[in-house]
């Protein structure tokens, strides 16, 4: 197992990859802490940068922290994302709680949810074809 950067070594990859080191965080988990945010945050995944981003717009539109809410707009936009699409997803994720907080206040039946959306989902796959 390869040892790991020191603080000085991690905190110049910081800076040369966002202009500065934003705040601190304890020295011993500055180095993994580091490594997941390139490889999440600003590494090429399976779901595009700009939809994580816009992803992270709509979730922390709800969680409310602003600090969240600001960095994930942010970024969506160095991402690529129009004012539009943030917009849309803050809309769609306003939608979505809407329909959780009516189905979950109804105590809705959940087999019979799941059911009907089985249902659903057969039916728009056949017409598919």
């Amino acid at each position: 197992m390869a040892a790991p950067a020191n603080r000085g070594e991690i905190e110049a990859d910081i800076k040369e990859t966002l202009g500065l080191v934003p705040h601190r965080i304890p020295t011993e988990l500055l180095g993994p802490e580091w490594e997941i945010f390139k490889r999440i945050e600003l590494g090429e995944t399976l779901i595009p940068n700009k939809y994580k981003e816009l992803i992270g717009v709509g979730l922390h539109a709800e969680t409310k922290c602003r600090y969240c809410t600001l960095f994930h707009t942010e970024a969506a936009k160095l991402f690529g994302a129009t004012d539009e699409e943030i917009q849309e997803a803050v809309h769609y994720a306003k939608a979505s709680l809407g329909w959780s907080a009516y189905i979950n206040g109804m105590q809705e039946d959940y087999d019979q949810f799941a059911a009907e959306l089985a249902q659903v989902a057969d039916y728009v796959r056949a017409k598919a074809t």
